[in-house]
């Protein structure tokens, strides 16, 4: 697994994985990281994309959820559903 909605991360190190599951983190998890819009985790999520097959990507928030209100976590997970969905439907 991989924690990649950190800023300035390079994703080209999964191409060494290729054939490889993979879990990616596009779900930032910092105390202050406000809810991801939808749009902002498409652009992460086809990122991975451009390094991993579809069929072999697993997608996941950067780390555990335990320290957020569950409000949050749900919301950002809420968000990521969207988001799967969305690219999804582009392949």
């Amino acid at each position: 697994s991989m924690e990649s909605a950190q800023q300035k991360v390079d994703l080209s190190v999964l191409k060494s994985l290729a054939g490889k599951r993979l879990i990616v983190g596009v779900i930032d998890l910092a105390d202050d990281s406000p809810v991801e819009d939808v749009e902002t985790l498409v652009a992460r999520i086809r990122n991975a994309l451009e390094f991993v097959d579809a069929d072999r990507l697993i997608l996941a928030p950067d780390c555990g959820m335990k320290y957020l209100p569950r409000a949050k976590a749900f919301a950002k997970l809420s968000a990521l559903t969207k988001a799967a969905a969305k690219v999804r439907a582009e392949l």
